[in-house]
């Protein structure tokens, strides 16, 4: 296809995804994402992400016509935001715009760099298991760490801007936007060292796992400090690591560059649900805190089960919203979140990864509705980790229908 006709593709989806955008149906979602950041009980948030795009081509739905690379890309994200507002009965991440990312490059710290593994890839999809390999038995290994050096590069901000500028003409506007914190330590660590020596080292080695950490909180403290000052943080993006990142902030400042008190600090221990509360303490949270608190906000949990250490978490004093994985104990969770804090529910993938059971859904989503109502709790729901739908794209559709129709019957038709 020749290039100008490719052209003319891409500004007819970015047409068809800007009257999505500026419809007042997604105004009001986009105020709903904020007021439950800032505590208000509205009706939840309700997200599909980390979709296997791949098994989704529904209807032929997200079938590219453009050719040249760039392009390509462009037209994917189009397609993939259309098929979510066209299929998926539920809230949806779409911004009046599209964002080019400030360009930046990072040196590491030394030692993320080092992993060694063996993977077996699943047939038909892009599941893994991964084996890795111990490069930080010896604690010489440590001799490799140095604190991470940032550069910016705002002259390839420029060329994208103009780029995508040129691209899209007056279909779309485009804006630059800075990035957000996803900081996950022990979500890398067990790459260098494995899950099983670590968990032996709280035992037998601490001043070793200490040393090891402590490198670690020093590369994200030197990573935020240069990130900072180069202007590279922003709180206006929409959406922090599948979830709704929207928030007020008193005094939050109106010009660039944005500080670290203006944005999200988002952080885990995945690892440690086998550990106990204590154990979380000494080796995550008392690293994780000085960091954390340091930005407007903290999101702390991803898909370990959180309900008996949420005492050990609410040490973060700009702790806003805590998550609620699939294993966690509902009835105790919404207790010790109250109103404080946002119930940030994660229902199980497993329900859409061969068949759905509308029953199960709805039990699993009305569950949840239920303990939030009893305890004050506002509440987003995110289906997330979809390794695999089965090759059934069907299976998404089904789950947004029925979790919008347990919202509905709680807190009234969405927007």
């Amino acid at each position: 296809m020749e290039y100008a006709k490719q052209i003319a593709v891409i500004r007819e989806l970015a047409k068809q995804y800007m009257e999505i955008a500026v419809s007042d149906r997604h105004v009001k979602m986009r105020k709903r994402f904020r007021d439950s950041n800032d505590l208000k009980i509205v009706r939840p948030p309700l997200l599909i992400d980390e979709i296997p795009w791949d098994q989704m081509n529904y209807e032929g739905a997200l079938d590219l016509q453009c050719e040249d690379p760039k392009l390509k890309e462009i037209e994917r994200f189009l397609r993939q935001g259309l098929f979510r507002e066209k299929y998926f009965r539920c809230d949806n991440f779409i911004e009046p715009y599209y964002i080019v990312q400030k360009a930046f490059s990072s040196t590491g710290n030394g030692l993320t760099n080092q992993t060694q593994e063996e993977t077996i890839s699943a047939e038909h999809t892009d599941i893994k298991s991964h084996y890795y390999h111990d490069v930080l038995e010896d604690e010489s290994a440590l001799d490799a760490f140095h604190l991470p050096v940032i550069t910016a590069y705002p002259e390839k901000d420029r060329e994208n801007l103009a780029f995508m500028r040129e691209v899209l003409g007056d279909s779309m506007p485009v804006v630059l936007r800075g990035h957000s914190i996803y900081y996950a330590p022990w979500d890398v660590i067990p790459r260098l060292r494995g899950v099983t020596p670590i968990l032996m080292d709280m035992y037998d080695r601490p001043e070793y796992l200490h040393r090891i950490i402590q490198c670690f909180t020093d590369g994200m403290r030197a990573e935020m400090d240069q990130m900072e000052a180069l202007g590279l943080y922003d709180p206006r993006l929409i959406v922090l690591h599948c979830t709704p990142a929207d928030i007020t902030v008193e005094g939050q400042s109106q010009d660039e560059p944005y500080l670290l008190k203006d944005i999200w600090f988002r952080t885990m221990a995945q690892m440690f649900s086998s550990v106990s509360p204590a154990m979380l303490d000494e080796f995550d949270v008392q690293y994780s805190k000085p960091l954390a608190e340091r930005c407007a906000y903290t999101y702390y949990g991803c898909c370990e089960p959180l309900h008996d250490r949420i005492d050990v978490i609410k040490q973060i004093k700009n702790l806003r919203k805590i998550g609620v994985s699939p294993w966690a104990k509902l009835e105790e969770s919404a207790e010790q979140i109250g109103g404080n804090y946002v119930f940030a529910r994660k229902p199980n993938p497993a329900h859409v990864a061969i068949r759905t059971d509308r029953e199960e859904i709805r039990k699993e989503i009305e569950d949840s509705v239920k303990v939030c109502q009893k305890y004050g709790c506002p509440q987003e729901i995110v289906l997330k980790d979809i390794s695999t739908v089965g090759d059934r794209p069907e299976n998404l559709i089904e789950w947004a229908e029925t979790a919008s129709e347990v919202l509905d019957a709680y807190y009234g038709p969405e927007c």
